[in-house]
């Protein structure tokens, strides 16, 4: 008969895993993952796609100010932590998200999956990630949401997407690394949380860091962007609003793409797989360190 655990014992499963422990489980997750049917795999992106958008549909809602004096750093403050919500989902709900799927980088430098396996599922959760955001998008802007607030959630939308196609090309890879070095942080934490309580608590500080700090979400952008081209494509509601057409001319697919999501992905892939994914595997996954 299996000896009953002790008070003692059963406080210690509550205890957060060790960072060696995370590795080891962060490695064999990676196999799993990369392991997947392809319909599986492209079921669960679409829905992280919708999930991170959700978090952004939240952030854009409580930063639009609707004329109130709120502080920038507050305003950024209140954004992150809402945006929360959407890495609280992929992880709680259980959905594949490319930045998190960076990790699997440890398993690949393991030589427990092939480069071809690794780069599959990259895509396959890529496409799946926009398929779901690009999805949720079109439903917001079909609820006719964006005209809350008297129109000042469309036009704060709108002013979001704007200064994110205006970035530079060297500083939003930049911006890319920074953001998806604390999501993969983020993803660890709750990797080694052994509740759902210390799971959304590991993930919320990371996440609303990066965002206050106006880094850069390849998947997030994958709803900041097209919202606001669905939202500029509306001239009756520009009117309304006060806004012009002429003001948003920097705002299109072409920048959406180019100037946006290419340097955001390649710095997510760095900041997520490289700094955090290798640099864990080297410490302690290294074959001179196991």
């Amino acid at each position: 008969m299996a000896q009953a655990p002790t008070p003692e014992r059963t406080q210690h499963t509550l205890d957060a895993l060790l960072p060696a422990e995370v590795a080891h489980i962060a490695e064999d997750l990676g196999v799993r993952k990369a392991s997947m049917g392809a319909v599986e795999t492209l079921a669960l992106a679409v829905l992280a796609g919708a999930f991170v958008a959700m978090g952004a549909i939240f952030a854009t809602t409580v930063t639009t100010s609707a004329g109130a004096a709120v502080p920038w750093g507050v305003s950024r403050l209140l954004g992150g932590l809402v945006f929360s919500l959407g890495l609280i989902l992929v992880v709680v709900a259980g959905a594949e998200l490319f930045t998190g799927n960076n990790l699997i980088v440890m398993a690949w430098m393991a030589r427990k999956l092939s480069a071809l396996r690794l780069l599959r599922n990259w895509a396959l959760v890529y496409v799946g990630n926009m398929v779901g955001a690009l999805g949720t998008a079109v439903l917001v802007w079909l609820s006719g949401h964006y005209a809350f607030a008297g129109g000042a959630v469309g036009v704060n939308a709108l002013n979001l997407a704007m200064h994110k196609v205006g970035l530079d090309f060297v500083q939003a890879v930049m911006l890319g690394i920074l953001c998806n070095a604390l999501v993969c942080l983020a993803v660890w934490l709750a990797m080694a949380a052994r509740t759902v309580t210390d799971k959304i608590l590991a993930i919320i500080f990371p996440i609303a860091a990066f965002v206050a700090a106006g880094f850069e979400h390849c998947v997030a952008n994958m709803y900041f962007i097209p919202i606001a081209l669905l939202i500029k494509a509306d001239a009756a509601f520009l009117a309304v609003a006060g806004a012009s057409a002429d003001a948003y001319a920097a705002l299109t697919w072409h920048g959406f793409f180019w100037h946006n999501l290419l340097p955001v992905t390649l710095g997510n892939i760095i900041g997520g797989g490289g700094l955090v994914g290798l640099m864990y595997w080297f410490i302690y996954l290294h074959p001179a360190r196991r």
